[in-house]
């Protein structure tokens, strides 16, 4: 038995109308959202997502992104370097070397203090975090039971959006002792002849 055409048009409908929404939103959009404003159910928002996911990923510049349940469409990454060249972007979007190092040691040791940034950085990180945090990629989750009851700083959505994660579980394995090594290969050689 041939598909009902009227089905048909209607499945159609709900994917554009789902992709208008979400063009025009100006950030995150929960499935929820979406479900009240369509009308639609919860199971067929799902679905028309993972369709449009599916069907973006294929031979388009843009996709669609999940972080934690809500949805954006977004450049593909790989032509970041094309967007920012086009608008004008290079030197305004790029993250210092300093606020890289703090940013990732946040991702991975998240929740974490300033002075286990410092700590781990081998240089005071405060200008780092409070440029982390006006460009809104960290937040402060609260205080430790340290001495002193340093702020406790985690990545933000605005974190996963900015690198085009989905879930942390993307981050690639890292070694800090191996990257914020301050020794040089000599110097390394030197301490191990005193040894000797």
């Amino acid at each position: 038995m041939s598909e009902n055409p009227k089905k048909a048009l209607n499945d159609h409908t709900a994917l554009m109308k789902i992709e208008a929404l979400l063009f025009a939103a100006p950030g995150l959009t929960s499935v929820e959202q979406l479900v009240q404003v369509t009308g639609l159910k919860k199971n067929e928002v799902e679905q028309a997502l993972g369709e449009m996911k599916a069907h973006y990923s294929e031979m388009h510049g843009i996709r669609l992104q999940n972080v934690k349940g809500q949805f954006q469409l977004m450049t593909a990454p790989e032509f970041s370097n094309d967007i920012e060249t086009f608008l004008g972007l290079e030197v305004t979007s790029r993250l210092t070397q300093a606020a890289l190092e703090a940013l990732a040691i946040i991702a991975y040791k998240q929740p974490t203090t300033r002075p286990e940034i410092d700590s781990i950085r081998g240089v005071n990180s405060d200008g780092v975090i409070k440029s982390l945090l006006s460009k809104g990629l960290i937040e402060e989750l609260g205080r430790s039971d340290a001495p002193g009851r340093p702020f406790l700083y985690g990545t933000t959505p605005d974190f996963m959006q900015y690198f085009g994660l989905e879930s942390m579980d993307q981050l690639p394995e890292i070694d800090f002792e191996a990257l914020f090594s301050t020794e040089s290969d000599a110097e390394s050689e030197e301490r191990k002849l005193l040894k000797d």
